[in-house]
């Protein structure tokens, strides 16, 4: 494994470990390439690796890191619930999918409902 720099300083905070710069003043993120995808966003549910608990999986929006985060932070809101983003897709804790595709609906994406 290739040790990659400094990636937290007691005056700067966290670091990028890729330029050296603060998380702040990092151009790395920035220039992240959006996930091309065929133009549908997938609304899925799933429990398989998660001890019986369902999260909502949504899939093929094209939008890069920062936006995707930005995005998942504002579903989370609407559905009052928790999750994270993971290789591209934002998953979302508990059965939101009807929710979530209205409001995907809304902000001007084709939007499928996946699964069952």
């Amino acid at each position: 494994m290739k040790n990659k720099g400094l990636v937290y300083s007691t005056e700067q905070g966290r670091m990028c470990p890729d330029c050296g710069q603060s998380k702040e003043e990092c151009n790395c993120k920035q220039n992240q390439s959006v996930i091309y995808s065929d133009g549908i966003v997938r609304v899925s549910r799933e429990t398989k690796g998660r001890k019986g608990k369902g999260v909502t999986l949504i899939t093929g929006i094209p939008l890069n890191e920062i936006e995707l985060k930005f995005l998942a932070k504002e579903l989370k809101t609407k559905c009052g619930s928790g999750g994270t983003v993971k290789d591209g897709v934002i998953e979302i804790q508990g059965d939101h999918r009807d929710r979530l595709v209205e409001e995907l609906q809304i902000r001007g994406w084709t939007v499928k409902r996946v699964g069952g």
